[in-house]
């Protein structure tokens, strides 16, 4: 795998952020319910998290796997993210997804491929976009639901809760948000 290619470490901004909220490593623990040493491994790049895990991880410290993965990595001016990045979105899933943007950037994107369930609602303080690639979605924006296909978009302005989920395999959907400032 190239340079370009690796997946981040997101040791670093782990880290940074556990230590602003003034956390121990116990209490991260305790709050994400993964152990301590596997946190402690993890903030030292010996242990990359699994996108589920990530994200329990970012919901602990209060913020979320994007902002994460984007504190991750040095601000780029010109950046090309090749077609074949991309991680499971967690253990066992049919699905992955693929930073589109990289580092701490004004915008992020990602392309969820495959299996992607309801899982936890979501309400960022900035402007998001749903967008289906391919296949199809069912999303629920402020406790109304909508079936969206091929082509369709979702636009939630910020502080809207949201979630969503792919109806058929082979789903590809683009999600394009303005990035929020988490002080990483």
């Amino acid at each position: 795998m190239r340079e370009d290619q690796e997946a981040p470490q997101v040791g670093r901004a782990v880290r940074r952020r556990r230590r602003a909220l003034d956390l121990t490593l116990a209490e991260l623990a305790a709050r994400t319910g993964l152990s301590k040493p596997f946190l402690s491994q993890v903030e030292n790049d010996r242990a990359r998290p699994s996108m589920r895990s990530l994200q329990r991880i970012a919901d602990a410290l209060g913020t979320t796997a994007v902002q994460l993965l984007g504190a991750a990595e040095d601000r780029r001016a010109v950046d090309v993210v090749r077609a074949e990045t991309g991680a499971a979105l967690e253990d066992g899933a049919a699905g992955t997804v693929r930073p589109l943007v990289r580092g701490q950037q004004q915008l992020h994107a990602l392309e969820f491929t495959g299996a992607h369930e309801w899982g936890r609602e979501f309400r960022h303080p900035n402007d998001e976009l749903l967008y289906v690639v391919e296949g199809a979605v069912e999303a629920e924006a402020e406790g109304e639901r909508y079936e969206l296909g091929r082509g369709d978009t979702l636009y939630c302005t910020g502080g809207v809760t949201h979630r969503w989920r792919a109806l058929e395999g082979g789903t590809r959907v683009l999600l394009v948000g303005v990035a929020d400032d988490i002080g990483l």
